[in-house]
C-alpha cells in the first residue's frame, strides 16, 4: 500500500480549565524569579506553550496525504460538522469537520488503510500526541505510531530523524528545509503554528484546516527530494 504523510495542530486549552493544583503545578517555573513583573511574563510564556502537551491541549486538525495520488484529506475541529471538497489541478482535498473525537475516530479509521508513514518531527511531536491524546478521550489507536526505535521505527519516515542523520546535524523548521530544497514553504501564506490558538479561539477553523493540509504537501515533497536524492545509497 501506499504511504501516507500526516501532520497535526494543537491549541493549549485556557487556564481555567485546570484546577488550582494542575495550574500550579505548570506555572511553578514562574515562582522562581524574584520581581512579580517576571513571574507574570514567564506566565504568559508557558501558557502559550500549552499546546505543546497532550495533557495540556487538544488536537485542532489532522491533515493526511497519499504520497501515491496525491489526494488529501484534512480532518479539523469547529462548531459544527461539515464536509467541503476543494479541487487543484487533478487533486482533490476534502475537509471534515467534527468534535476533537469525531477527529480523532478519523484519523485512526484512515491511518489503518496504510502500510507506511511520513511525518516532519512526528517521533517526536504529532504521534506521541495523538496516542496519548486519543488514550485519554477512551479512544483505542488501530496502529501503533510509536512501535520502533528512534533508529529504526517500522513503517515510519521522520525526515527530521533522516534529515538530521538522527541527531548528528543541527535541526531546521520545516519552513527552513522546504526553502533549501526549492519547495514552497506553508509558512509562507501568513500563518504558523505559534498563530494556531489565536486562530482556534477566533474560530478560523477552515483557514486551521488548510494550513495543515499545506504542511503535509510540503512534506511529501521534501520526502520525495530525500528519497530520490538521499535514501538507498550504497555504501
Amino acid at each position: 500500500m501506499a504511504a501516507v504523510v500526516f501532520d497535526i495542530e494543537t491549541s493549549g486549552f485556557l487556564p481555567e480549565t485546570f484546577d488550582k493544583a494542575q495550574f500550579d503545578y505548570l506555572m511553578k517555573g514562574a515562582d522562581k524569579e524574584e520581581s512579580e513583573e517576571k513571574r507574570e511574563e514567564l506566565k504568559a510564556e508557558l501558557i502559550k506553550q500549552l499546546n505543546l502537551w497532550p495533557l495540556t491541549a487538544h488536537v485542532v486538525a489532522v491533515a493526511l496525504l497519499n504520497v501515491e495520488s496525491g489526494n488529501g484529506i484534512s480532518l479539523f475541529c469547529s462548531d459544527e460538522e461539515s464536509e467541503v471538497e476543494k479541487k487543484v489541478g487533478d487533486k482533490t482535498f476534502l475537509y471534515l469537520s467534527g468534535d476533537e473525537r469525531k477527529v480523532l475516530e478519523k484519523f485512526w479509521e484512515y491511518i489503518a488503510k496504510f502500510d507506511d508513514f511520513v511525518t516532519f518531527n512526528g517521533r517526536s511531536f504529532d504521534c506521541p500526541f495523538l496516542m496519548l491524546r486519543s488514550a485519554a478521550l477512551g479512544i483505542r489507536p488501530t496502529r501503533d505510531l510509536m512501535a520502533g526505535t528512534r533508529y529504526n521505527m517500522v513503517h515510519h519516515v521522520d525526515l527530521l530523524e533522516e534529515l538530521t542523520y538522527h541527531g548528528v546535524t543541527r535541526k531546521f523548521n520545516l519552513d527552513f528545509y522546504c526553502k533549501t530544497f526549492g519547495i514552497e514553504s506553508p509558512k509562507s501564506h501568513g500563518i504558523t503554528g505559534y498563530d494556531i490558538n489565536d486562530y482556534y479561539r477566533g474560530k478560523r477553523y477552515m483557514e486551521i484546516a488548510e494550513y495543515c493540509m499545506g504542511d503535509v504537501i510540503a512534506t511529501a515533497e521534501l520526502y520525495r527530494k530525500w528519497k530520490e536524492l538521499l535514501h538507498g545509497i550504497k555504501w
